[in-house]
């Protein structure tokens, strides 16, 4: 029953008849808006509202007529799916219905579920202040009386609306509290940004020690390799001079690698027992004075 009753409701208006005997008039359903009610206004942010079983019936065929016949105007495709809903069977009917009456439930659990919300309250309390201010200005008559004085009136109205609060005192309290919340994060990010700033700056000095670290491990690896290629030099020099400086008892004479022993075991033998090498002690004599020239 429910379904027949909005598809009355939901359909095209009929049409009244007269005859010459008597006049029986049948109540017109006008098209669009009542004239003088006004239209719910739809909150930012809140539910779409529902449309009719009619409306969702015009939304699905316009767009089949519109491709059928690009050329026909607006107005005579709305006619005809007027006509077409018309002649609709009730169970075809139906099904448009009852999406609409779904659609209509499932709006109304999301409008309180969003009247709850805080986006709500806030909204609202705008939409209030904004007609309060609307209010807050009227229209101010001048009359003047015979004696030439002139009277304002609504002068007594305008001075009762000034003492409409405009803001609740739930939404002043929430409001200065994200006032305190908005200067709490303000002043942690600026001592965010100074922290960033000193760490900042502690990187930057970091790389200028990475990189002056980094110069002076090439010069220190420049100095070590001339060093080396100095020490190969002397070597190859104290081999060349000494190859005539045999040790004594093994005839042992030096070599890149076996200087260093060589060295070891020539001044432990000089050492030990000077007066007996005194030759030996005169050709080293001799081998390094050549040297130092």
């Amino acid at each position: 029953m429910g379904g027949v009753k909005q598809e009355q409701n939901d359909g095209p208006p009929p049409r009244g008849t007269q005859s010459s005997d008597a006049v029986q008039e049948e109540p017109v359903k006008k098209r669009g808006w009542p004239k003088g009610k006004k239209r719910k206004k739809v909150l930012p942010n809140g539910p779409k509202a529902p449309v009719t079983g009619y409306v969702r019936f015009l939304n699905e065929r316009r767009e089949q007529i519109r491709a059928k016949h690009p050329d026909l105007p607006f107005p005579e495709i709305t006619k005809r799916l007027g006509a077409e809903w018309s002649r609709l069977a009730p169970h075809d009917k139906q099904r448009f219905l009852d999406e609409a009456e779904r659609e209509k439930l499932q709006y109304a659990r999301e409008l309180r579920e969003y009247q709850q919300s805080e986006a709500y309250q806030i909204t609202s309390a705008k939409i209030q202040d904004k007609k309060i201010k609307r209010e807050e200005s009227p229209s101010v008559i001048i009359n003047v009386n015979s004696s030439g004085s002139a009277a304002l009136k609504g002068s007594d109205h305008l001075s009762n609306r000034f003492d409409v609060p405009i803001f609740t005192e739930e939404f002043l309290d929430q409001n200065k509290a994200r006032e305190a919340e908005l200067r709490r994060l303000r002043k942690a990010n600026v001592e965010f940004e100074e922290q960033n700033a000193v760490l900042q700056k502690h990187i930057s000095d970091m790389y200028s020690a990475k990189e002056r670290l980094e110069a002076e491990l090439g010069q220190d690896e420049l100095r070590t390799q001339a060093l080396h290629r100095h020490l190969l030099a002397i070597k190859h020099t104290l081999v060349s001079s000494l190859s005539t400086v045999a040790l004594p008892g093994t005839g042992e004479t030096p070599s890149l690698g076996t200087l260093d022993s060589y060295l070891s075991r020539l001044s432990g033998t000089l050492e030990s027992n000077p007066h007996e090498h005194r030759a030996l002690l005169a050709q080293l004599h001799d081998v390094l004075s050549h040297l130092d020239r």
